[in-house]
Order: structure tokens, then C-alpha cells, then sequence
């Protein structure tokens, strides 16, 4: 009998999670006790996904606002320093920028206008349309800013952020300066030594500075890097993708999670007999229509997964097939000539009309914004997702 159902994407509930808990055995023991409890059975090619947070934790991944200071002092020289293109969250960035600030004898906070790079906004297009001010060249000052455009809000969590930030600066101890600009270069009016805070666009900026006579630069992956007095770290990534965790700690994405995504593979192969996807995902990578928001904080949606989730979707478009190819047919003949179809179509549909308008996005992606969907952020209590039938097509 042919199913009569697609994908299916289930939060699995599971414990709180301590720094040295055994993952694999948790997550694999927590899926297969909801497929009993469910009366649902394990698919091969299911995907079994665990939330980033939970696999910092039970790394104890964790650092104190003191050791993101004595790295910014020891990289950066301790005097002033640039803070260029951070993200507007509470939760995101300002304790880094607590901890920046903590090793600097000034910031100079530049921040990009009208919105940060995940489309946070400070201000809406309208209103520079209305006080003539171009983003693209126009730089202005904080008292500027204030005169043009008052005090303006985050639309969802009613935060000044530029009042918000230069109180974290100067309560850690420094002075700040607040520019607005988009072009990374202005930083160098007022620093050589600069911190460049994007995520997604981090190299570029970086280039452009040091092509234009910076004297250090550093992202924000390249602090905590290593190691501070025993600390927490990400080697790739640094404080990319970290959380607040205390008013003191930040949680860091977490370390060389590639071996717990293998193991619980074989794992469940072990338990099962079945072969099983599994990655590990943060931010889903889609974006919010009422807010502009862009979700993706973190550096990648997915930093370790099994190689079966290598690659993109390799669909036919069913809507087009009949329309176009299959117009005058309809009922079972219709049916059956999609299936012969989708059974024929070769490994490399790029450049075919027949999948146009199926998603170009890496398989990681899509199933991370699927999961991150489903498992949310806030008291679901469901870290770890099984996705079913997502490889599925029309003639299973």
C-alpha cells in the first residue's frame, strides 16, 4: 500500500542537559522510547537532528566575560578599540560586547543603518527617505542620529539598542563613541584597531580593512579561538553563534561535534537495524516577514552532520509535469506518468524546466529551518528532532 502521509517532523522531548552527559546514548534512548510511546517505527533515512545548545552543554562549552576581556586585551592592545557591524540582541551580542568593552580603554561602536545584518531595524527606509540621508554614504555621529530620528525602538522587544549598548560600554569601564555607517573603511577615521562583529559577511570586511591600513583585525571568530585560562572555546568560530548563559558566562556554538553525529548514527544502526541521518542545528536559515528579521545568528545552520545530508534537493516541479509535459492526461494515466517520471529523472536535474521553483538550498539548511521550527526556543522541551519521510517522493 502506498503511504498516504509525507514528512512528518517530531520534537522528541528530552532531559535538561548537564555538561558530561553521554549524548548519543540519551538521544537514541529519548527516540526510541517516543516511537514506542507514539506507536510510530524507525525509517532508514530518517533524520534525527539535536539542537546546538545541547551539544555546547554537555561539552560545557562556557566562558566568562573575563576571558572574552583578556583576549580582546592581548589581540587587540587594550586602547581603543573599533566595534563595527554587530547584531541588535540581547541575548546575541551584548555580553560580547560587555566583555569587548571590559578589555578597551574606549569602543567605538559603529553600527550599519537602517537594520544589522540579520535585519534587525534602528531605523525604517521611510525614515531616510524623509531626511534625505543615504545609507550607502552617509555617516552620522550619535548627536546626528538623535536629532534626524529621536529615539527608536526594536519593534518586538521595545530596546533602544543604542542607548542599551553604550550603557553596557561604559558600565564595563570604557568610553564610547557611537558612528552609523555602512561602509567598513569609515572605522579608520577613528581606529586601527578594529573588531568586526558581522557573521555572513565577515571576510569581505575584514579584506576591506586591512586593504585600507588597518593595523589589526580581528572577527569575531577569532576571539576565544583558543582557550583563555582553561575556558570555553570555538576553534573555528570563536564567539560566532554563542549565547548568553549568566550575566558572567556566554555558551559557545559548540566544538568538533562531527564524531556525536557519527556515533548516534551507529548507534541506532546498532539498535535498529536501521541507517539513520543525524546533524546537529542552530539558527534555521529563513526569514520573518513582519519583522525582517533574517534568522540565522549563528556562522552555519549546521555544523556537523552524516554524509547522507550532503547536497541539495533533486526534485521535478509535480505542477509543471501537469501542466506541460502531461497536460492532456488526468486520473490514474496522469499518475502513473508523473511516477514513470520521477523514476527516470537522473541525478542532476540543473538547467531541466521540470524543476524549476523547487528550493536550490543545501539539504542542511532546509531540514535545520525545519527542525528549528519545530523544536522553537523557548519551554517546548523537544532539543531533538526526528524529521520522517522528507527523502520521500510521489511513487513511495
Amino acid at each position: 500500500m502506498e503511504r498516504k502521509v509525507g514528512t512528518i517532523s517530531r520534537g522528541i522531548r528530552g532531559p535538561i542537559i548537564r555538561q558530561g552527559d553521554d549524548l548519543v546514548d540519551i538521544t537514541v534512548s529519548c527516540v526510541l522510547d517516543a516511537a514506542e510511546s507514539e506507536g510510530f517505527s524507525l525509517r532508514d533515512r530518517d533524520v534525527i537532528a539535536l539542537t546546538e545548545s545541547i551539544v555546547a552543554r554537555a561539552q560545557g562549552n562556557y566562558a566568562p566575560v573575563e576571558a572574552i576581556a583578556e583576549d580582546v586585551r592581548a589581540k587587540l592592545g587594550g586602547g581603543t578599540i573599533g566595534v563595527i557591524f554587530p547584531i541588535l540582541s540581547r541575548n546575541r551580542f551584548a555580553i560580547c560586547l560587555r566583555g569587548i568593552a571590559m578589555g578597551a580603554k574606549k569602543v567605538v561602536l559603529m553600527l550599519s543603518y537602517p537594520s544589522d545584518e540579520v535585519g534587525n531595524a534602528l531605523l525604517t527606509y521611510d525614515q531616510l527617505d524623509e531626511a534625505g540621508i543615504n545609507p550607502y554614504s552617509d555617516v552620522l555621529s550619535l548627536d546626528k542620529y538623535r536629532e534626524l530620528f529621536g529615539t527608536n525602538v526594536h519593534e518586538f522587544t521595545g530596546v533602544d539598542y543604542v542607548e542599551y549598548y553604550s550603557n553596557i560600554i561604559r558600565e564595563a569601564g570604557a568610553e564610547v563613541e557611537v558612528v552609523f555607517a555602512n561602509q567598513a573603511k569609515t572605522i579608520l577615521n577613528y581606529t586601527d584597531c578594529i573588531i568586526t562583529c558581522d557573521i555572513h559577511t565577515r571576510k569581505r570586511t575584514k579584506r576591506i580593512l586591512l586593504e585600507n591600513g588597518a593595523k589589526v583585525v580581528c572577527g569575531m571568530d577569532e576571539i576565544l579561538n583558543a582557550p583563555v585560562n582553561g575556558s570555553g572555546f570555538n576553534s573555528r568560530y570563536g564567539l560566532l553563534g554563542s549565547n548568553k548563559s549568566t550575566e558572567d558566562t556566554i555558551k559557545l556554538f559548540p566544538q568538533d561535534c562531527q564524531p556525536l553525529v557519527e556515533d548516534i548514527q551507529a548507534e541506532v544502526l546498532k539498535r535498529t537495524g536501521k541507517h539513520v541521518e543525524v546533524m546537529v542545528y542552530g539558527d534555521g536559515a529563513f526569514k520573518d516577514p513582519q519583522g525582517k528579521i533574517w534568522e540565522l545568528a549563528d556562522p552555519v545552520v549546521s555544523p556537523a552532520f552524516t554524509s547522507g545530508l550532503i547536497g541539495t534537493p533533486n526534485e521535478l516541479k509535480l505542477k509543471y509535469l501537469a501542466d506541460n509535459d502531461f497536460k492532456d492526461l488526468s486520473g490514474e494515466a496522469l499518475k502513473a506518468a508523473i511516477a514513470k517520471s520521477i523514476k527516470e529523472k537522473n541525478g542532476n536535474l540543473v538547467g531541466n524546466m521540470a524543476s524549476q521553483g523547487t528550493t536550490p538550498r543545501q539539504l542542511t539548511d532546509l531540514i535545520g529551518s525545519l527542525c528549528d521550527l519545530t523544536s522553537g526556543s523557548g519551554d517546548k522541551g523537544t532539543p531533538i528532532i526526528l524529521i520522517q519521510g522528507y527523502f520521500d517522493n510521489f511513487t513511495d
